[in-house]
């Protein structure tokens, strides 16, 4: 650390789940732009680690792959024995060239095709979602938010419709961060894992029979110089995509609703403007970046906004920070559907620029057009529960009450 650098006492815990829970984060992002935009955060008991927090800093690590490696784990907190034996091999802790070459098997099961079935889902799903909240008047919006994007993955794994509730099951417990006390339940979670992985061995077996247009079945055929995925290779990376897929577009959502309803004019000019839908789905994304942190372990020494890394030192890269940049974006704290440009680091940027960005940006489109054209208002009924995480920013529980709009304004052709 330099010698003029933050001291301990000026730089807080950023891995304390309670500074995401209370809200706070955002102050503290605040001062850390202005006044130390990189900075070593030591943890109580724990290893301690680099924070980087302005926009352009955090592009410039994205930016090298070789540098600034994956391959040690791509949050804090994670199980050290799990982030081992997935290293290299998982697309998501994996670096180049092996990283894009698992990439690209995983990208091929984006086919046109594909994709214009996933769309149709997504409507069919959307629609049965709203018309079971509408019809409540009042309900708990976590609930709603969560089927939409695990729909989409299991569908694009080539999960069988009958077998998405248990999906649904197994992942919330799997990926869970904990009770309201902060701590997981461990055994519950291991047990999920297990069973999650042995339904991918089943799919993966069925899809080595008989391919399909599924992510399954590009990862069971798919090869790297000459040779085929493992097995494990395959179950890491379903895993790593319905873990990933997941919680960007359930908490998006969740955030994005709440952003409306806490700026009513927001929701109206959207109503008013369909045509700023759009825009309106990046501000969202900016506005509530639900993937905080990213991790990355040097490779070698380097230097970061003029702190000396050494090799071996954790990096943590707040994109949640970045999108609030005052260099970058102007009034940062303001919800602004027709913000232009919208240049948000919500699903990174370089190499691992996130290979579901698309997906995501279009369940979230259907959400919110649905969602404007079927709901008049929007408005809590109860208290908003935040999330106990240092990487999710994400919402417990969020009771909202829904006022129909008229029905006229559904397009033709639809229901």
């Amino acid at each position: 650390m330099s010698s003029d650098a933050a001291t301990t006492a000026q730089i807080p815990d950023l891995s304390d789940p309670l500074l995401y829970e209370r809200g706070e984060a955002l102050a503290v992002w605040r001062r850390l732009r202005r006044e130390h935009p990189v900075c070593q955060v030591v943890r109580p008991g724990g290893v301690p680690f680099w924070a980087v927090l302005s926009y352009d800093l955090v592009v410039k690590v994205l930016s090298q792959p070789t540098v600034f490696s994956s391959t040690g784990g791509m949050r804090l907190d994670a199980d050290e024995t799990a982030t081992a034996a997935g290293a290299g091999r998982m697309m998501v802790i994996s670096d180049p060239p092996r990283h894009g070459k698992i990439r690209r098997i995983m990208g091929s099961a984006f086919t046109p095709r594909t994709v214009r079935r996933l769309e149709v889902n997504m409507r069919t799903t959307v629609t049965e979602l709203l018309r079971g909240a509408l019809a409540g008047g009042t309900c708990e919006f976590t609930e709603v938010a969560a089927r939409l994007p695990l729909s989409v993955i299991c569908d694009l794994l080539g999960v069988p419709r009958a077998d998405w509730d248990f999906m649904l099951s197994r992942t919330m417990t799997a990926f869970g961060v904990g009770d309201r006390s902060g701590d997981t339940d461990a055994a519950a979670a291991a047990v999920a894992h297990t069973e999650l992985f042995q339904y991918y061995d089943e799919l993966m077996r069925e899809r080595r029979r008989s391919p399909r247009d599924d992510i399954i079945s590009a990862l069971v055929h798919g090869t790297i110089d000459g040779e085929p995925l493992t097995s494990t290779e395959v179950v890491l990376n379903c895993n790593g995509l319905i873990s990933g897929g997941n919680e960007t577009t359930r908490h998006a959502t969740l955030g994005g609703l709440l952003a409306f309803i806490e700026n009513p004019d927001q929701w109206t000019l959207l109503r008013e403007r369909p045509e700023l839908l759009p825009g309106a789905v990046q501000e969202v994304l900016r506005y509530t970046s639900p993937a905080m942190h990213l991790l990355r372990t040097a490779a070698e020494d380097a230097e970061i906004g003029g702190e000396r890394i050494r090799a071996g030192d954790r990096i943590t890269l707040w994109l949640a920070s970045a999108n609030r940049d005052e260099q970058v974006f102007a009034d940062p704290d303001v919800f602004d559907v027709s913000r232009t440009p919208n240049r948000h680091l919500t699903f990174a940027h370089g190499p691992h620029h996130c290979i579901g960005a698309a997906l995501a940006s279009t369940e979230l489109t259907i959400m919110f057009e649905e969602l404007t054209r079927r709901v008049e208002r929007a408005e809590l009924a109860g208290p908003v529960r935040r999330m106990r995480s240092n990487l999710i920013g994400g919402l417990e529980s969020l009771p909202v009450s829904l006022t129909p709009a008229n029905t006229s304004r559904t397009t033709e052709g639809r229901t």
